[in-house]
């Protein structure tokens, strides 16, 4: 899966989740900056581990920032 494949996935897994239009996010949009909180933040690693059959390093939360960090870390989990 190519890199805007997972982006494209990524983003409106964030959108549904979080409830923002999927239009507003980009690489570089912040997850506090979607008013993302802890729980949000589980719950969306959760559901990037099913879409993507995977799993993401639970210390690696606290390095997640942007919509950028996330794709990266999927593109390294598969």
């Amino acid at each position: 899966m190519d890199h805007d494949a997972i982006f494209a996935k990524a983003a409106a897994i964030i959108s549904e989740t979080l409830d923002v239009d999927a239009d507003d996010i980009t690489e570089e949009t912040e997850f506090k900056a979607l008013d993302a909180d802890s729980f949000d933040m589980l719950e969306l690693v959760s559901a990037f581990e099913d879409e993507f059959d995977m799993e993401m390093p639970d210390d690696g939360l606290d390095k997640i920032v942007t919509v950028g960090d996330v794709v990266a870390g999927i593109e390294a989990a598969i």
